[in-house]
């Protein structure tokens, strides 16, 4: 008798967990993410910014705010954090520079907005959303992109304010180790330095689902610590690091490289739509290929039903999600 009322609860807990219903689902970076390397301090920060971020983002749900308002609250709570590879804590380029980039899309109609090599505005994705709301391009990039956030209103800001010491000596390790991983007898040496030095892609990303029923998704990142020559990932492509429909909403965090040639966000959501995939398998696929073809990382997606997936093929994931209850789950590793 003891067994079956056993079992009957274990069903009811996993039916239970099933029917729960996410409105909120982030990620704050994959990568080499240790328990053993991280203080209780650090990773406490950590936790305590996911549950701002989730907060503040499940407010505007609450509220009866759409999803892309969500997003934006979210995105820039991590974005003000100089805990996260975007906004105030983005990483270093090889010349010493902060340049990032962002992009969010509106599910109902397929809307998108992108920036990207954005060297003064304070908050990318911001200026992402302008671009789709105030313009009629998807996408600017650089000098033209800061004109045109300046000319929206968005807040500027002095280069330095994107400095930060723990980013600035993540840049002199991997200059110092540049010359010996691009020997040509190196170990790995189709890798690029910054791949061994700084394994941790700090990218942000949010996905939310509004009472409407419509789904957002947006991405922020610093990109790659020592990155070159005007490089440009996968965050502000819309189809590889941000994509959202009317099924299923995706951010992407990891090597952008093999999200774009990937097509990695649409083509999770082509699995949902055209091989009735639900978001878990569908995500985890996708991580599959990018690996197959030597990449790693993570994404978070989050369908029309409230169904989340968070996959990752990386040591750890900062990540969480909340239920249209408020209920908050907060993860870090595996």
């Amino acid at each position: 008798m003891n067994k079956i009322l056993l079992m009957f609860s274990l069903c009811f807990s996993l039916l239970f967990f099933a029917q729960k219903k996410y409105v909120v689902v982030i990620h704050g970076g994959a990568g080499t993410i240790l328990k053993k390397e991280m203080s209780p301090e650090l990773e406490e920060q950590y936790r305590a910014k996911l549950k701002e971020a989730l907060t503040q983002s499940y407010e505007k749900i609450k509220e009866g705010k759409s999803s892309l308002e969500a997003v934006e609250a979210a995105i820039v709570v991590m974005e003000d954090s100089p805990l996260f590879n975007a906004g105030k804590g983005a990483v270093f380029t090889s010349d010493g520079r902060n340049e990032l980039d962002a992009s969010v899309m509106y599910g109902k109609d397929k809307s998108a907005g992108a920036v990207a090599g954005l060297t003064v505005v304070k908050n990318p994705i911001k200026a992402a959303l302008a671009v789709m709301q105030k313009s009629e391009h998807v996408m600017m990039i650089g000098k033209g992109a800061e004109q045109f956030a300046k000319n929206q209103g968005l807040e500027i800001v002095n280069p330095k304010y994107f400095w930060t010491k723990h980013r600035w000596d993540a840049l002199q390790k991997v200059k110092k180790s540049e010359l010996k991983a691009n020997q040509p007898n190196a170990m790995n040496n189709h890798y690029p330095s910054y791949y061994w030095v700084d394994k941790k892609f700090g990218t942000v990303g949010c996905v939310a689902l509004d009472k409407e029923g419509n789904i957002s998704a947006g991405t922020s990142t610093g990109g790659m610590t020592n990155k070159k020559y005007g490089r440009v990932g996968d965050a502000p492509i819309i189809g590889a690091g941000t994509y959202a429909d009317q099924n299923v909403g995706i951010s992407g965090t990891g090597w952008g490289e093999f999200y774009i040639r990937t097509s990695a966000a649409r083509t999770v959501a082509a699995k949902y739509e055209y091989q009735n995939k639900d978001v878990k398998t569908a995500t985890q696929e996708v991580m599959q290929e990018i690996e197959k073809l030597g990449g790693d990382g993570g994404m978070i997606a989050l369908d029309k039903n409230g169904n989340v997936a968070m996959t990752f093929n990386t040591e750890g994931m900062y990540r969480g999600a909340v239920t249209e209850d408020g209920e908050i789950i907060i993860e870090i590793y595996k």
